[in-house]
């Protein structure tokens, strides 16, 4: 997880650019020390909501003892206006218990002041994730395969 936490955050450098600090070289140190970090989509059980650098960096341990990140993709700036940035950007890897895949598309709306992320509103798709943490059975569960008729 540490190399793709790099490379997560080599991709928000080159994304965020002048938005950032020079000398933040990680994704934590982009992060000011009371930063916001918002999951509007989590199932429950996962984390809406988490407040403040240390907190951050204790949910990123969690999560690389949950999905094993393979790459994360460059990101397209969607768009741009005075502090914050809207990115678009692809993620894979696999469920650590499962060996599910772990295909997410992210939305993320981020905010700097200052040289540092205040707010990371990150937009994902929970079956994603549930299908890498639970597997197919317990991800098919939860779909609508066969409502709609297709």
């Amino acid at each position: 997880m540490t190399d793709r936490v790099q490379d997560f955050s080599a991709m928000l450098r080159d994304a965020l650019g002048d938005s950032l600090a020079t000398d933040t070289t990680s994704f934590v140190d982009m992060l000011a020390k009371d930063a916001l970090m918002e999951f509007p989509f989590a199932p429950p059980g996962l984390p809406r909501r988490i407040e403040g650098r240390g907190a951050v960096a204790d949910h990123l341990a969690k999560l690389a003892r949950l999905i094993a990140f393979d790459r994360i993709g460059p990101a397209q700036v969607i768009a741009r206006d005075g502090e914050t940035t809207v990115l678009a950007f692809e993620a894979t890897g696999t469920g650590v218990e499962t060996g599910a895949p772990y295909d997410q598309r992210y939305l993320s709306v981020i905010t700097t002041v200052g040289g540092q992320i205040v707010r990371y509103l990150d937009y994902w798709d929970p079956l994603v994730v549930a299908r890498a943490l639970l597997g197919d059975d317990a991800a098919n569960a939860i779909t609508m395969d066969g409502v709609y008729g297709g």
